[in-house]
């Protein structure tokens, strides 16, 4: 299972190198107004697929048993739609002085804003043997807690409101997002167990992300005005690393503290649901808020580098982590007063 899991994430990369390949070589056919028509194919049914499909796939049943840590789940929250957009917020006005492209920096800007994903997180916790139920509860909890807030903190930072009327942004999600969610949810009830038996890979969530990546080139590509530079876009691998690792960093320091309350493996979860960001749900939410923007490509690219970033990364440090958290447990039970 976890090798079919591994190879559909290889594929889901290839896959989005193929689709921007293949709007760079004829992007008329995607570009709004072309043969494909994304204005509807996309922004209602490919997004709405999307979240039908989280719906259905969200398992809620196993979320109850993780509800009670309560510290766990409010500085997992608060450190992934709080601190970390803030503190990217922040380190972007030091870089706007810089040549770097400024839509690439707004895109840093949105990748601080998304939610966490519902799946890498709870995949690299479960690989190294963390609090996996935590895992998984943060990961749906600020899914669902992320349709609200990350529309709202992309108005704050990047001010799309001039841009975008506010009331159609919240009646589109509602449409394309909480109701497909709902839905999933309300279907699954009925199909749990063939659900548990079978345990489809839910291929059309990826087929519709791909699609929304491909016509979002279409229309970069489309328009001659638009020039990303080779120093920019290396930067922004370079810097997306290193923000990633500072606050894996950050997030295990202050876990690991005397008085911080949190066990090895709370630890885990903290440092992989606390810094990963969700890829399937920020390009819908991107495409919403920024509908028919010119930059909406060159502000997706850095979500797009982000999250293959921290699956490489988060899956180079499970051997170390995994070593950590085996060696500090054992000191525990050392520590313990033999009877």
């Amino acid at each position: 299972m976890r090798l079919l899991e591994r190879m559909r994430k290889e594929w889901f990369m290839i896959g989005i190198v193929l689709a921007i390949a293949g709007a760079k070589l004829e992007p008329s056919i995607g570009m709004n107004g072309g043969p494909l028509k994304p204005e509807i194919t996309v922004s209602y049914i490919a997004v709405a697929t999307i979240f039908f499909n989280s719906g259905l796939s969200l398992n809620t049943e196993e979320l109850t048993s993780a509800l009670v840590h309560i510290k766990l789940h409010l500085f997992i929250q608060i450190f992934t739609l709080a601190f970390f957009p803030a503190a990217v917020w922040l380190f972007l006005q030091l870089l706007s002085i810089t040549p770097i492209n400024e839509w690439l920096l707004k895109g840093l800007q949105t990748v601080g804003c998304m939610p966490p994903p519902v799946s890498s997180a709870v995949i690299l916790t479960k690989a190294v043997g963390g609090n996996e139920a935590a895992a998984i509860f943060n990961s749906a909890f600020g899914s669902f807690l992320g349709i609200v807030v990350t529309p709202l903190l992309l108005l704050l930072f990047l001010g799309s409101s001039s841009s975008v009327p506010f009331t159609s942004i919240f009646s589109q999600l509602f449409m394309t997002v909480v109701v497909p969610l709902i839905i999933g949810q309300i279907v699954r009830r009925y199909i749990k167990d063939w659900l548990e038996r079978k345990q489809p890979p839910f291929g059309a969530v990826s087929s519709s992300v791909l699609m929304i990546i491909y016509t979002t080139f279409c229309d970069t590509f489309s328009n001659p005005s638009i020039d990303l530079d080779k120093f920019s876009l290396l930067l922004a691998l370079f810097i997306i690393c290193s923000i990633q690792l500072s606050f894996m960093l950050l997030t295990f320091i202050y876990s690991t503290r005397n008085n911080s309350g949190f066990t090895p493996a709370d630890t885990v979860a903290v440092m992989f649901c606390s810094t990963h960001k969700s890829l399937t749900l920020g390009i819908p939410m991107l495409k919403i808020v920024f509908a028919g923007h010119e930059y909406l490509s060159l502000i997706s690219v850095p979500l797009l580098i982000y999250h293959p970033v921290q699956i490489l990364l988060g899956s180079v440090l499970v051997p170390t982590i995994k070593s950590w958290m085996v060696s500090r447990q054992k000191g525990v039970k050392l520590m313990r007063p033999t009877v």
